[in-house]
């Protein structure tokens, strides 16, 4: 690769920090203090030409001693390019990809001699030609003959990737190796396919988020009305934007996806011929584009080394940042081939790699020449300066951290300069849109051979909530993003080769270790109504049909359902009289440490269906300025329950909310927020198991929420008549037994009376007459004689 030309693309907005330096304050305005920088040429020292010998080359030769000769099995991969290239793991340093005329895979950084790559025969790819590769995770994607594979590595297992219907080129995607986040699990599995070259308004974008194993369409905001082809597609998580690489009249322009971003295309550069583009590891914003006659990078909120070598046998090395950078020209090297690369091993060691045919074994060997650029760079032809940084270290590095809504982080960092000289700290964030800070650099005491030590506290929270920006700058407070946040020194030597940047990854998102719990005070077992042993033995209730519904739409089942307690998920449930109007108290708790009580609006459903509970607003007495929300309409919407949440709550008092108030005297079925609303309970008593979730999406990035039980008591059986005619009834007999008790006695000195006596008297002579007539045919069909015998129970009855 000949360099014709170093230029910067577009590029990371940077933050400078107010910050002391020789005991003056400078602070620069917003507007000022976060820019974009796009420059012509880099500005850039280019030290005298260097003609030493840069290393001592050696070969990698092994298992070639017993003259066993290994046979090269299925399709054998090749790379079409004229210019190598070798791909590291981000996060495996010993596994890496060469892709040449011959492609090889490692998992020990090329120390043994390697077959060339293949793909099994039963693949059938058709022309083994690789055009694109990508590390996933523990998994290598090939666009091989225009179709995406996927080989494990780890279990050594080749297969196809799924839902790609369209012939695609390449692919592209990120790794974080921050180990322990599943934020970084779902960096890793994000992967785009696409076709480079064709029109951006007719070609098909596939996206996928389980590694590369199956993918999607993925469709991009008024995508038919770009012009111009598709140079690429890119996920810039370190900017929280998906970008596109649009090629149109030789001029290469970035379109992103989101706000504030997308309101316009990014600045333009010159795309003289097909660009490859290199995202480097870290999410740090690292973007390279280049090709045979041009070198484009971005500058970025960091300082990174950068090595290439020209076919004129030269090797070039610098530091690109933000600041002007050298650049150091080893000349007449004579190490360039069609077949070489280049990989740095760590800080300031380079590798310069070189496959080796063997003609008598099919395995190849490879040369390694191992540049040590410190030691390079003391050269006294070279007029280094010595490195002015003696320590720069944080607590923060190799971590990771999380701002939630509202939340705040604070970090440090430590530096110590060499004697004689100062440093200009520089802190910055890739992602100013949404990620803000504010620091303090200030002394902190001396070394034991008597140098300064320096401390850097940086105070870091949303950008919303700074107060300095508007809303044409920060992105939309409601998406989750992220940022690096890095601390360099503006004014470090090219010598400092082991004093890198510190940087960290900061998601402005969902803190994972957040929960939420129902208080529960007074619950039925605390009061003795409820037994906790009965409820862990198995226990169940039933809900009567007329009080639920499985559709979630308040109309009543056939039949009545049986419903198991699960004790172990619910706890003992708390404990609620029916007749007064209630609401839960939600607390915030992180980890097992109590945050909060939340006073965020949220919505309860009883995961039964159960419908016997209404509300104690209205759309109208919640003062809804637009139709509000409820269940039924969300179930419908997205064909189920439990799917509202802060994704897509849409609040009845938001002034953008334009859905017209055409039913004011519907319930309002959120809680919390700036309503007084409440449940009320029907008249029964019983178990309700409710699901909760916080709907506000100004509170926390997370989807809080739980599910609790309650037990509704005090509910007495209902009268059937009202208790006034209940009070009316008993008057009335009682005063219908004193006037009995009074007129009983004069009617039966009465001629009436004698006549009802004798009337009584002769009627029962009749019925005495009748049991004598039937005992003799009883007798006689009987065993036993007249008169009185046991009954089956041992006693006795007269006949």
């Amino acid at each position: 690769m000949r360099m014709r030309r170093l230029q910067s693309a577009r590029t990371r907005i940077v933050q400078r920090l107010p910050v002391a330096v020789e005991g003056q304050w400078w602070r620069r305005k917003p507007k000022s203090m976060l820019m974009l920088m796009l420059v012509a040429a880099v500005t850039m020292w280019l030290r005298p030409l260097v003609t030493a010998q840069l290393c001592r080359a050696r070969t990698v030769r092994t298992g070639k001693v017993f003259n066993v000769t290994q046979d090269v099995q299925g399709d054998r991969l090749y790379f079409q390019s004229t210019t190598t290239r070798l791909i590291k793991h981000p996060c495996e340093k010993n596994i890496a990809l060469y892709l040449g005329k011959q492609v090889f895979f490692t998992r020990d950084n090329f120390e043994t001699s390697l077959l060339p790559f293949t793909i099994p025969t039963s693949m059938q790819v058709g022309v083994p030609e690789v055009t694109s590769a990508h590390f996933a995770g523990s998994l290598l994607l090939l666009v091989v003959d225009q179709k995406v594979y996927i080989y494990d590595y780890e279990n050594n297992s080749w297969s196809m990737s799924l839902g790609i219907k369209h012939p695609v080129t390449h692919v592209s995607g990120d790794n974080c190796c921050y180990t322990g986040s599943l934020f970084c699990v779902d960096v890793s599995n994000l992967v785009f396919a696409y076709f480079r070259g064709d029109q951006v308004s007719q070609t098909y974008i596939y996206y996928s988020n389980t590694g590369g194993f199956s993918f999607w369409k993925y469709h991009y905001d008024r995508q038919a009305e770009i012009v111009g082809s598709l140079g690429g597609i890119f996920h810039f998580f370190s900017l929280s934007q998906v970008a596109m690489l649009v090629v149109n009249q030789r001029k290469g322009m970035f379109k992103y996806s989101d706000h504030p971003l997308n309101r316009s295309f990014g600045l333009s550069f010159d795309y003289n011929g097909t660009l490859d583009i290199l995202i480097a590891p870290g999410q740090r914003g690292i973007l390279l584009l280049w090709f045979e006659n041009s070198l484009l990078f971005s500058h970025n909120a960091d300082e990174n080394e950068l090595a290439v070598i020209t076919r004129e046998d030269n090797l070039y090395y610098g530091n690109l940042g933000i600041v002007p950078s050298s650049i150091i020209k080893f000349a007449d090297q004579y190490i360039w081939s069609e077949e070489v690369a280049l990989m740095f091993r760590s800080p300031g060691t380079l590798e310069i790699l070189t496959p080796l045919r063997d003609t008598a074994f099919p395995a190849f060997d490879f040369q390694k020449c191992l540049v040590n650029i410190q030691a390079l760079l003391m050269d006294p032809e070279l007029h280094v300066g010595k490195c002015n940084v003696e320590f720069l270290t944080g607590e923060f590095i190799y971590r990771m951290y999380t701002i939630d809504m509202h939340s705040q982080l604070e970090l440090t960092a430590s530096l110590i300069s060499q004697p004689g000289t100062s440093l200009i700290p520089l802190v910055m964030v890739s992602n100013p849109h949404s990620l803000g800070f504010q620091a303090t650099f200030y002394e902190n005491g001396y070394t034991s051979d008597g140098n300064t030590k320096y401390k850097l506290d940086i105070f870091l929270k949303q950008q919303q909530h700074w107060g300095r920006t508007d809303s044409n700058f920060t992105s939309s407070l409601k998406r989750a993003t992220m940022s690096t946040l890095t601390v360099d020194i503006a004014n470090k030597e090219i010598s400092c080769v082991d004093i890198k940047p510190l940087s960290t990854l900061i998601s402005v998102g969902c803190d994972l270790d957040k929960k939420i719990v129902i208080q529960n005070k007074v619950s039925a077992c605390s009061t003795g109504i409820l037994d906790p042993l009965t409820l862990q033995d198995n226990y169940s209730f039933i809900i009567e049909k007329e009080f639920y519904d499985p559709g979630f739409q308040g109309q009543q089942s056939s039949k009545d359902l049986h419903v198991f307690y699960s004790y172990q998920q619910l706890g003992c449930p708390l404990l609620v009289y029916y007749d007064t109007p209630w609401k839960p108290v939600v607390e915030l708790w992180r980890k097992d440490s109590f945050q909060e009580v939340i006073d965020a609006e949220f919505v309860l459903l009883e995961v039964n269906g159960q419908f016997s509970y209404s509300y104690s607003l209205t759309a109208q007495s919640a003062m809804c300025t637009s139709q509000p929300q409820n269940w039924s309409t969300m179930i419908k919407e997205f064909g189920g329950p439990f799917f509202w949440n802060r994704e897509n709550y849409v609040s009845c008092h938001d002034p953008n909310n334009n859905a017209p108030l055409r039913w004011p005297d519907v319930q309002y079925q959120i809680l919390g927020g700036r309503t007084a609303n409440q449940i009320i309970f029907g008249h029964n008593n019983g178990f309700y198991v409710f699901y909760i979730s916080i709907v506000d999406p100004y509170y926390s990035y997370c989807q809080l929420e739980t599910i609790f039980s309650i037990y509704v008591y005090g509910a007495f059986p209902v009268q059937l008549v009202s208790a006034g005619v209940v009070i009316l009834l008993i008057i009335s007999s009682i005063l219908g037994s004193v006037w009995l008790a009074y007129k009983t006695p004069k009617l039966l000195r009465t001629a009436r009376s004698l006549r009802i006596k004798t009337f009584a008297a002769q009627l029962c002579r009749r019925c005495k007459t009748v049991c004598q007539f039937r005992a003799p045919a009883t007798a006689r069909a009987g065993t036993e004689p007249l008169g009185r015998h046991r009954t089956p129970h041992g006693g006795r009855s007269d006949h």
